[in-house]
């Protein structure tokens, strides 16, 4: 039997509602466009909060999966909520717990496409910008295009498949 082959694209969604369901679309629309594609639901993933407590209670067992996922995804898609004008708590908390992993946790992120998308009843525009800035700071390629949907502006199959074709065009560091 073979091993599992590494997703070409990483679909990870931070939260287990809308953006769920949106973050299957992305990665039905990856795999339309004959890409593997995989979804990751953070809220399944029994981090804890990251603290520095918490930290020096050790390292939670389901980091190394999530680290290696990470790394083995080419390009990544991040489908997030609006948590009180910012990013949510478990994109937050997962980001710190891979940032205190080796020596340099931003190979997970330096020069990784990376496209942003939102469904949110909040807006969605200032989680994509703090999302940006943030993927920015941590050496990520970051789409241009950004995605929001709301329940009375849902997000287009087309607007998906586009972000999806974009995200394809750039570019993957070398290792």
């Amino acid at each position: 039997m073979s091993a599992p082959t590494s997703p070409d694209v990483l679909v990870i969604a931070a939260s287990n509602g809308q953006n769920l369901q949106l973050a299957e679309r992305f990665a039905a629309a990856a795999r339309q466009q004959g890409q593997r594609a995989e979804v990751l639901d953070l809220t399944a993933i029994d981090l804890p909060l990251f603290t520095p407590r918490a930290q020096a209670a050790g390292t939670p067992p389901e980091l190394a999966g999530l680290q290696t996922r990470l790394a083995a995804a080419p390009r990544l898609v991040i489908c997030a909520p609006e948590y009180n004008g910012s990013i949510p708590p478990v994109l937050t908390s997962a980001i710190a717990w891979l940032s205190v992993q080796g020596d340099d946790f931003r190979a997970l992120f330096n020069g990784r496409p990376v496209a942003i998308a939102s469904h949110s009843g909040g807006g969605g525009h200032t989680v994509l910008t703090a999302l940006r800035l943030q993927l920015a700071h941590l050496g990520a390629h970051v789409v241009g295009r950004q995605l929001v949907s709301n329940s009375s502006h849902p997000a287009k199959d087309d607007s998906i498949a586009d972000l999806v074709r974009r995200l394809q065009h750039l570019s993957i560091p070398l290792a």
